[in-house]
């Protein structure tokens, strides 16, 4: 197998252009004679419509048409497309129409009634300030719990009880399984129990989503210039919901300015655009504000769990089982069941021997904004339920939360390992890096640490989260590799780089591998026209896809080369080598470079004389990888005014063979800060009524740098075995382990029972009134 991989720091190629602002994003190619969209949205969570007059917003000096659902009915179909999710007793998951512009009813607010087009932006939005909406409001369910209780309002009235799928898990047989998860409760030792709230986030990515739509009518073809995570991926999505052939329509992207899963999957408005411009036949161009941003992106989590472990009488762990409930919000996102159902549930049971697990799902419709991708998608929820179940069995068993933990580890020796939900971990050494990781965090000097913050007034606690996910999600990937001529090669990849740097990263290991200048490839993507196969840019399965497919292509040009080399050279096959960029002659001095065997072999092909040039487009299929690692975090608070401090955070990463070291060690605190957002003060709030309460940074905390520590990260690299390079998915496991290990630092740090009760975000208030109640216990 080869695992050849680079440890050089390098410095990103990408960033050059950048700082220089010389990136392409949305707002920075305009086309000739471009409009603008502006978008009139509900001010209600649930209403029916029962007039849009647009009258007064034709009359307003420089736009150029308005379009309500009406004129879009026979445009397109659902924008909710979701993988088939089979429920309990087979029933099928639940997937109400969603318009791009509601016609009828209006169910969350923010959601589009009508788009005005103007010459300007300014005129397009006094055009849809003077549209009127008259609407009649029905009561709305925000909550997933509440939406789910007798008598609740219901959001669509295909899914009695709001319930889109009842989810019965990833066993076979479910019902026999809970069975005898149930007999191993109810004779077990001891049995932990926590109820968890998973705080519904809001992206906030630094660019916001934006598109441009334009139509070539003498070729029949939609144009969609739009900030995504794949151009292919969204191109075959929209052409889905415009129900034309993928021929129809093509998506281009060039850079993004952060994604995280929120730039993955159709948006109503993109749909709108696309009509609007193809009635006008003019560009129309539609960059969403910040405040519209809050209202309309994709949110994410939103979920509540009940988490049990049943132990023996020495801390051995028996079983494991969750009842989960999760908004949808109000229709089906991309992915959106999948996450909390089949991508969270796959997690299980982390690093532990566990031989039993039940674990459920109820899926949820609420009359929020849909609930869809965000970085770890259903990931993070699973790590938050084992880990801080397990610090309760430590609790109620008297066993120390690292001991405990040590106690049902997996062994090395056990892989690869069949899990209880039917996934098989192939590699991995779990004690390793545990070890590696309570030493890189001087879990030894806690006490310390400790004394000295009680001298200064201040608790100190200290959370473990022993992670692992699982990486990779959509296994096909293609990869194409093109010698226009001269010592060019063309790397087109299907892949979007949204600030990962795959174009320093991928070029490299070509470059290695072919032993040619860095210079020599360029690196493409971000058309859907090249009709490279794969998925988008999620999941953290960028590495390890495009990674296999990259080295069976080297391997097919390299076997091609091989022959042509031999033709030219008058050798035999056998007698070819090649090495340094070149096909060589073995024992001789004769040879031939690789881009002249190119240009060669496109010669041959001409005449008839070969099959295939050079030029090779292949595609692979990678399993999944378990990602795992060791995140210590040591917190500080301050009991009189609930202030809490991230003193340290500690992350060993095992996410097989390094391929860049600054690369991955910028993604791991990215991720982990994500986490701590996530654990400590980020949070999505609708009051009763459906109204947004935290619709701007004033009211939506976000983590800056004063609020976070020095990061401290090691790697306890065990290779992969289901792909050539031994890489697994590195982007998301910080996000998926910091949530887990802040809260059980802060259950830690705060005496007694008043800790735990405390759900995300760790708000300074929560903690104030926790160390009250320690404080008069």
């Amino acid at each position: 197998m080869d695992t050849k991989t680079s440890h050089t720091r390098t410095i990103r190629i990408e960033d050059e252009q950048f700082l220089r602002g010389q990136g392409r994003y949305m707002s920075d190619a305009p086309l000739p004679g471009q409009t603008h969209a502006a978008f009139v949205r509900s001010p209600h969570a649930a209403a029916d419509i029962k007039s849009i007059d647009t009258s007064a917003a034709k009359a307003v000096k420089g736009v150029v048409a308005v379009l309500t659902g009406a004129d879009l009915q026979d445009f397109h179909g659902s924008i909710s497309q979701h993988p088939p999710l089979p429920g309990r007793g087979g029933a099928k998951l639940v997937m109400p129409f969603r318009p791009s512009l509601a016609h009828d009813r209006v169910n969350h607010i923010g959601e589009a009634v009508a788009v005005v087009i103007g010459e300007t932006l300014a005129a397009a939005m006094d055009g849809a300030e003077a549209v009127a909406v008259d609407y009649e409001t029905r009561e709305p369910v925000v909550d997933c719990k509440a939406a789910v209780q007798k008598g609740a309002p219901q959001v669509h009235a295909d899914a009695p009880g709001n319930i889109a799928v009842d989810w019965a898990g990833l066993h076979p047989d479910p019902e026999a399984n809970a069975k005898a998860v149930e007999q191993v409760f109810a004779s077990a030792k001891h049995v932990a129990k926590v109820s968890l709230f998973h705080n519904r986030l809001n992206v906030a990515s630094m660019e916001p989503r934006g598109a441009t739509a334009s139509y070539d009518k003498a070729a029949d073809l939609l144009n969609l210039r739009v900030c995504s995570q794949g151009a292919r991926a969204m191109r075959d999505s929209m052409a889905a919901v415009l129900k034309i052939g993928n021929d129809k329509i093509r998506v281009t992207t060039e850079e993004v300015g952060g994604a995280f899963g929120l730039k993955t999957g159709p948006y109503p408005e993109y749909i709108a655009i696309l009509a609007a411009a193809k009635k006008i036949g003019r560009p129309v161009y539609w960059m969403c504000g910040r405040s519209e941003a809050f209202l309309t992106d994709n949110h994410a989590r939103d979920a509540y769990s009940d988490v049990e472990l049943a132990l023996d009488e020495k801390g051995k762990f028996l079983a494991l089982r969750i009842r989960h409930i999760g908004s949808m919000g109000a229709y089906i996102g991309a992915v959106g069941a999948n996450i909390q159902t089949i991508n969270m549930m796959r997690c299980l049971p982390g690093m532990y021997d566990i031989k039993l697990v039940d674990a459920q799902t109820r899926c949820v419709f609420t009359n929020t904004v849909v609930t869809a991708p965000y970085r770890g998608a259903g990931r993070p929820e699973a790590s938050y339920c084992i880990e801080r179940v397990v610090d309760e069995a430590a609790r109620i068993t008297g066993i120390d939360p690292v001991r405990l933990r040590k106690k049902n580890l997996i062994s090395k020796k056990a892989m690869p390992y069949k899990t209880a939900v039917g996934t098989t971990y192939d590699s991995g050494d779990f004690a390793a890096v545990i070890d590696q990781g309570l030493a890189l965090a001087d879990v030894e000097g806690f006490k310390a640490r400790k004394k000295d913050s009680k001298k200064k007034g201040l608790l100190r606690g200290l959370g473990v989260c022993f992670v692992l996910e699982h990486s990779g999600g959509a296994p096909i990937e293609g990869l194409m590799m093109g010698f226009p001529g001269g010592n060019t090669l063309d790397l087109t990849l299907n892949v979007q780089s949204t600030g990962q740097g795959h174009a320093t990263i991928f070029p490299r290991l070509v470059s290695e591998r072919l032993g040619i200048d860095m210079n020599m490839i360029k690196h493409h993507h971000g058309d859907s026209r090249h009709e490279v196969a794969g998925y988008a840019s999620v999941g953290s399965r960028s590495a390890m896809t495009v990674g296999h497919s990259m080295v069976k292509t080297i391997e097919a040009v390299l076997a091609k080369g091989k022959k042509v080399a031999a033709a030219t050279l008058e050798a035999g096959e056998s007698d070819i080598e090649y090495k340094n960029g070149a096909f060589n002659v073995v024992g001789t001095d004769r040879k031939i470079s690789l881009f002249d065997t190119a240009a060669k072999a496109s010669e041959m092909k001409k005449k008839g004389e070969i099959a295939e040039s050079l030029d090779t487009k292949l595609q692979t299929e990678t399993p999944l990888t378990f990602p795992n690692g060791c995140h210590v975090a040591e917190v500080e608070i301050d009991p009189q005014t609930g202030k809490l401090i991230v003193a340290s955070y500690s992350a060993v990463d095992d996410c097989g063979n390094v391929l860049d070291h600054t690369i991955v060690e910028g993604q791991t605190h990215g991720a982990c800060t994500m986490g701590i957002g996530q654990a400590i003060m980020e949070n999505t709030v609708y009051d009763e009524g459906g109204q947004l309460v935290s619709g701007s940074f004033m009211d939506y905390a976000m983590p800056r740098a004063h609020d976070l520590p020095m990061f401290r990260e090691g790697f306890c690299p065990v290779p992969a075995t289901t792909n050539p390079l031994g890489v697994k998915g590195a982007g998301e496991a910080g996000t998926t382990a910091a949530i887990a290990a802040v809260m059980n630092a802060i259950a830690d740090a705060i005496p007694g029972e008043a800790s735990k009760k405390i759900q995300m975000p760790a708000t300074s208030e929560k903690l104030w009134r926790a160390c009250q109640e320690a404080a008069g216990a």
